[in-house]
């Protein structure tokens, strides 16, 4: 069984343009380089998939719906790359990582008036179709999601 010690250090070796951190949490910093990672478990799955952010040069997204493509990007590639170490990514387990970021679509897009499906026309800021009532969301992928309503 591959410890992370000498799966991050094979890492570094393999790809040393980018830097490799412990931190809280899984990232990929593009203003850094850095892929974050942490030490809690054995399951590789989530640092190959920043790795693959970083190896996708994926820096930032303007549409909501954008995000989800970038993120089934980064799952596809990594569960590529991490044959190579002899890591097996489950594709249920990435089905089930990019369902959140399906339901976190879909809540954002919920109109807060009248519930029916609304469009994104600018960052944060959606549309109703049924209602034409407008509304801004945070960015909320780590918190709360939050829905503003404006009066335009």
């Amino acid at each position: 069984m591959l410890s992370t010690t000498s799966l991050i250090k094979q890492l570094k070796s393999d790809y040393p343009q980018f830097i490799f951190k412990k931190a809280a949490s899984f990232l990929w910093s593009h203003a850094e380089h850095t892929i974050y990672y942490t030490c809690d478990n054995e399951d590789f799955s989530f640092l190959f998939h920043e790795l693959s952010h970083a190896l996708l040069d994926h820096t930032d997204y303007q549409r909501d719906i954008e995000l989800i493509v970038i993120e089934r990007q980064a799952w596809a590639k990594a569960k590529r790359i991490s044959t190579n170490y002899d890591v097996e990514i489950n594709d249920d387990f990435i089905q089930s990582n990019l369902d959140t970021y399906r339901d976190w679509l879909h809540t954002r897009s919920t109109c807060p008036q009248c519930t029916s499906t609304g469009l994104q026309t600018e960052k944060n800021t959606y549309k109703c179709l049924s209602c034409n009532h407008e509304w801004r969301v945070n960015e909320a992928k780590t918190c709360a999601l939050r829905r503003y309503s404006l009066k335009r």
